[in-house]
């Protein structure tokens, strides 16, 4: 199991790979994760600003508290509100990427699947499935949020619990939307798709995990989208079909 989840972990760094040999391709990947990021980060940034007012706002009980006992209560809230919304941000810039730059994503995937012996003749996700995996992507992760958030107010405890739990389950979420070109393409539908992740959870966890890590580092999701969609191309050929090769091996080529 161990060796499966370190195989998902470097499905994502062969994806980096793609930085290398094809930076052009990858480039364009940036514009939508771009745009994605900027929107998220005018909604982040005054809520981090404003935890304050509202973990004051949600323990009125607090306010005659000594003040060391106060800041702990309020700051270990603030943390865990911080943590749950960050989850559902995830989700959401995912989502927005995938929305705004299904063309260009679609061209990193064919780029892959081709240096993996061909893209199949299958019609791909095209705008209106991208869209779908968007809004399922949104819904996921707004209940991801809630659960962490209800395990982040477990006492003394929560706040650590809750922090690993939003990194597995986002990163099993991402695992899931993101390696959806490849199985749509071969109109695999979604319960054998399913069935075809159920059966290496480890390794679509070490995937997810992995994307969902790079994402929480500053700047991390921007870099780290169009190799995400290169890596989960492999991840979903590798659990399809076993192909096994490396991007990074491939001819150079833009298209």
């Amino acid at each position: 199991m161990i060796a499966e989840f370190f195989t998902g972990v470097r499905m994502l760094l062969r994806g980096f790979g793609l930085w290398r040999t094809r930076p052009g391709l990858m480039v364009l990947g940036l514009i939508p994760a771009l745009i994605a990021m900027a929107i998220i980060a005018a909604a982040l940034i005054p809520y981090g600003f404003a935890l304050g007012p509202i973990t004051g706002w949600l323990t009125p009980f607090a306010d005659g508290w000594d003040t060391p006992w106060r800041m702990l209560l309020r700051g270990a809230i603030g943390v865990v509100l911080f943590i749950a919304v960050a989850a559902l941000a995830v989700a959401i810039f995912t989502a927005l990427a995938l929305a705004i730059g299904s063309p260009f994503y679609d061209r990193i995937w064919k780029a892959v699947e081709t240096d993996l012996g061909g893209v199949p003749e299958g019609r791909g996700s095209g705008f209106r499935a991208s869209l779908g995996e968007s809004l399922r992507l949104v819904v996921f992760g707004a209940r991801n949020a809630v659960v962490v958030l209800l395990i982040g107010l477990i006492p003394v405890i929560g706040g650590a619990i809750g922090a690993v739990t939003g990194v597995l389950l986002s990163g099993k979420l991402l695992a899931r939307e993101l390696s959806g070109r490849s199985f749509d393409a071969r109109a695999i539908d979604r319960e054998e798709r399913s069935r075809t992740l159920a059966a290496s959870r480890a390794r679509v966890l070490g995937f997810g995990v992995a994307t969902q890590l790079c994402f929480m580092v500053p700047l991390g999701a921007l870099f780290t989208m169009p190799a995400a969609v290169a890596g989960s191309t492999l991840l979903a050929r590798s659990l399809i079909d076993g192909a096994d090769a490396s991007p990074a091996e491939a001819p150079n080529a833009d298209a």
